[in-house]
């Protein structure tokens, strides 16, 4: 039996998935994949932000307790993910770069007792910058300009965040920076993970 692609983003904060991924959730869905949004669990209303913008994507969302390499390890064991999303360990926010770190250090084992995923991947920064303020290495670019207006939608639904002055217009430039880089309106980057020491090619995610 073929099963549906199962792609998980795995990120610091309840608006990070939509920000960074948010298009390439939505895409990954419609293209007959299945999503997990997982974030920790926060207040009420950041909570619930992170509930109706995971459901605009069409994405279920996980909400951990701790965002610790246990609590990873046991997300990535009920979820068991083709693909992995989370953040750089170069990001200029230290509660990504927190996260990755995490994230990658959950990998090894579970890879070895499940398979899953079979790829990873970091995704972009604020404005596509790293700590030294160099731009992140973005080489696998993937175009939503079809999924432009859900992955805003679901931005927008953050709305205790400051996304129309501040995220949402980063957002937009970093969309069309990565959209000039393939000749497409709007697309998100990320960047490959090698997993065990291997570095797995596809011509997408």
């Amino acid at each position: 039996m073929v099963t549906s692609p199962v792609l998980l983003t795995v990120m610091a904060h309840p608006d990070d998935a939509e920000l960074w991924a948010g298009g390439t959730i939505a895409r990954h869905i419609q293209t007959g994949g299945t999503a997990t949004i997982a974030v920790p669990k926060l207040d009420p209303t950041r909570t619930a932000e992170a509930t109706a913008g995971a459901r605009i994507l069409g994405a279920d969302l996980y909400l951990l307790d701790q965002l610790t390499a246990a609590a990873i390890s046991t997300l990535l064991t009920e979820v068991r993910p083709d693909i992995v999303i989370t953040h750089s360990t170069d990001d200029i926010h230290p509660e990504h770069r927190r996260c990755a770190e995490r994230v990658l250090a959950a990998l090894p084992e579970m890879v070895i007792a499940t398979g899953h995923p079979s790829r990873a991947y970091h995704c972009d920064g604020y404005n596509n910058l790293g700590q030294r303020g160099v731009p992140l290495d973005l080489p696998t670019i993937i175009d939503i300009t079809d999924q432009w207006q859900i992955k805003i939608a679901a931005l927008q639904s953050h709305n205790s965040q400051p996304i129309r002055n501040h995220f949402g217009p980063m957002a937009e430039s970093l969309a069309r920076l990565h959209g000039l880089r393939i000749g497409k309106s709007h697309a998100e980057a990320f960047h490959v993970l090698p997993i065990l020491g291997r570095v797995p090619a596809a011509s997408g995610l």
